[in-house]
């Protein structure tokens, strides 16, 4: 099982909002004090509505709509390609015939965007969007809707995930739970569990 973020497809935020207002406004906005880029991207990866995000953001921090908006306007520019060692542990684990499923944090409205770009993405088995569901990681509730889908326990899974706080959810959970940095090896974690890559 795969976080897709940083763990499959490099993203970052600044392109896309650089896109829109330029590189020193959109590190003004990834960096304002007065405002927590990534806990109020996190209310779309858990399903809340962009149009009523954007909205709500016009009324608390209207100085910054600007910046916002040209995020999801220029939401491919974030995407930044693959992380293709790790793409190439997915594809030899499809040839071996390994089930493969993906849970990520991704807003239900902009994950076409990378189902249209990443072809690898079709090699899932199934895709749990935390958008779709309307909960995410670290949230438990979300593994429960993973197990559901995959049709086993939970404690027969690996999971591999770049955030710290989502791979202490999926341990809590019973997975088999990996922490990916960039740098390191995807492929030596997973042998060592004796996965066929």
């Amino acid at each position: 099982m795969f976080d897709l973020g940083n763990v499959l497809i490099r993203w970052d935020p600044h392109p896309a909002v650089a896109a829109g207002v330029g590189d020193e406004e959109a590190a003004r906005f990834l960096g304002a004090d007065d405002f927590d880029f990534g806990a109020w991207n996190h209310q779309q990866d858990a399903g809340r509505d962009w149009d009523e995000a954007e909205q709500e953001l016009g009324r608390t921090h209207p100085h910054w709509s600007e910046h916002a908006l040209a995020y999801r306007t220029h939401f491919e520019h974030s995407l930044r390609g693959p992380v293709e060692d790790n793409v190439a542990v997915l594809e030899d684990l499809h040839r071996a015939g390994v089930p493969v499923f993906a849970l990520t944090n991704w807003s239900a409205e902009l994950f076409p965007v990378a189902l249209e770009r990443f072809g690898f993405l079709g090699l899932f088995d199934d895709i749990v969007v935390s958008g779709a569901e309307r909960v995410a990681k670290p949230d438990a509730a979300v593994f429960e809707v993973l197990r559901r889908r995959v049709g086993r326990p939970l404690e027969e899974c690996v999971f591999v995930d770049d955030s710290p706080r989502n791979v202490a959810a999926a341990a809590r959970a019973g997975l088999d739970a990996v922490l990916f940095r960039e740098g390191e090896s995807l492929r030596e974690a997973f042998r060592a569990r004796g996965l066929p890559v």
